[in-house]
């Protein structure tokens, strides 16, 4: 297991590359370009500025997130083959500074969603919250303008330029199915894969989030049986997924430690982190410990070490504690306690392999 730790970069993050440098364990940063639109080809010379920063404290750039994917792309609009082609130049200049995965989503117009991103907790803390009866009741606008309302940092999957078209991609959205979405995922996946092979570079998919259809738009990255259809559709080592426990540990039919099981030689990236689920459906993000949450972190764990996972991981959205004032889902403090948990459980079990070999 190899742990990277999320950085929105110099000037869009209150969490500094010094800080991350000084967590047990942690060998490079995952970014991304958060000031390029969607489908805009990425400027060679930003890339390369981060290549600097990350080079002054000895941090690699190998795992990128997110290469967003254009919604004309999702469609399946003539326009798509421009962006495709955008999308392809940009796997090939990240190549050049090292990139070895890229995680990307299919989700139509929301990258994620919560409804409220400050929901206290008895200790305290506060989370990333998801209340089931609102999002059925609330109009998507009204979502928008929620997530507006937190000016301070950009908020990946939520950019302003693309969300100001809110009702007109609701309307071309009418017309796509879940199959429809399936055919454009395999169209984009044709075209990206084969240049990725070249590069060495492995494509990894993020399951939706939550992990079901919300607001009539059609989702499809939502458990195991998908899972397995996505990596058929081009069948490619560098076909593969962002296994986020999180995300699929909101519905808690799914088997997250099976899953890392059956598709270990084709995750490349594991976001862990623990959510607790409530009866009604709501559920918040809580600390990484298993106990604390729905999600059995220390099976998940356990799965990935059993299958010799040497691939990147990363301990993904934190409460906010100890007064903390960060982006959303992202600060230091909560993020660093789930890495050494994570670490803790790994190191328990590396130790009971040596023992009993």
């Amino acid at each position: 297991m190899r742990m990277v730790f999320r950085w929105y970069g110099e000037g869009n993050d209150t969490v500094s590359l010094k800080q991350i440098k000084q967590i047990p364990g942690v060998e490079g940063i995952v970014w991304a370009l958060h000031d390029v639109p969607v489908g805009e080809e990425w400027p060679m010379d930003k890339i390369e500025a981060y290549k600097r920063q990350a080079d002054e404290y000895e941090l690699h750039l190998e795992v990128v997130e997110s290469v967003n994917v254009h919604e004309d792309i999702k469609l399946g609009l003539p326009s798509r083959d421009v962006y495709i082609d955008n999308y392809i130049r940009t796997i090939e200049k990240l190549a050049k500074v090292g990139a070895k995965t890229i995680c990307y989503n299919f989700m139509p117009v929301f990258d994620w969603i919560r409804t409220d991103l400050f929901k206290a907790h008895e200790d305290g803390s506060t989370a990333l919250f998801y209340e089931k009866a609102k999002v059925e009741e609330m109009n998507p606008q009204e979502l928008v303008s929620k997530i507006a309302l937190n000016p301070d940092f950009t908020m990946p999957g939520w950019e302003p330029e693309r969300l100001r078209r809110l009702a007109p991609l609701f309307d071309a959205y009418k017309e796509v199915s879940e199959e429809d979405l399936w055919n454009n995922l395999q169209y984009f996946l044709e075209r990206v894969i084969p240049v990725a092979e070249q590069h060495d570079i492995r494509m990894a998919i993020h399951p939706d989030d939550p992990p079901w259809p919300i607001f009539g738009l059609p989702r499809i990255m939502t458990g195991r049986e998908n899972f397995r259809r996505l990596l058929k559709l081009v069948d490619s080592p560098s076909n593969g997924l962002t296994l986020c426990s999180g995300s699929l540990g909101a519905n808690p039919s799914n088997d997250i430690p099976a899953m890392v099981r059956e598709f270990a030689d084709r995750i490349p990236f594991a976001h862990i982190r623990n959510v607790k689920v409530y009866e009604n459906g709501d559920f918040i993000e809580t600390s990484h410990r298993a106990c604390d949450g729905t999600v059995d972190i220390v099976d998940i764990v356990r799965a990935y070490h059993e299958n010799g996972f040497t691939g990147y991981a990363r301990p993904d959205h934190g409460r906010h504690i100890w007064d903390e004032q960060c982006r959303p889902g992202y600060g230091l403090y909560d993020r660093a306690l789930g890495i050494m948990y994570l670490w803790g459980i790994w190191d328990a079990l590396e130790r009971n392999s040596k023992e009993s070999a």
